[in-house]
């Protein structure tokens, strides 16, 4: 869940059409960044896995949902400790919180248009 107070507060001097482009480039990127990690999985590539996770986590950071963000890390912490436990069941979870946070991102655009 995003954080809109804290994403108002810091996107407040943005120009709106800067603040949809950001949010636009989330949602384009999306798919790609999940099939990524998916495959990472996949194919047993802990070290791919750290650097997509570490990625995303920081683009999920820009919108200040901490529930996605907290997800992708331990993608990425288990990516960069080699630990391939639970990984599937993981981005099953950062899957779903960030179908929440699109569906977020996409009433907040709707705001800044």
């Amino acid at each position: 869940m995003i954080d809109k107070g804290t994403f108002s507060a810091m996107y407040e001097n943005f120009d709106k059409e800067v603040v949809v482009e950001i949010i636009d480039i989330f949602i384009k990127e999306y798919p790609d960044r999940i099939a990524q990690l998916e495959q990472d999985i996949h194919n047993g590539d802990l070290e791919s896995l750290y650097k997509h996770a570490h990625s995303l986590k920081g683009v999920i950071a820009n919108f200040y949902d901490e529930d996605a963000r907290q997800l992708a890390l331990a993608l990425e912490t288990k990516g960069k400790t080699k630990d391939g436990t639970g990984l599937s069941d993981l981005l099953e979870q950062l899957k779903i919180s960030c179908e929440s946070l699109l569906a977020e991102l996409s009433m907040l655009r709707n705001a800044y248009v």
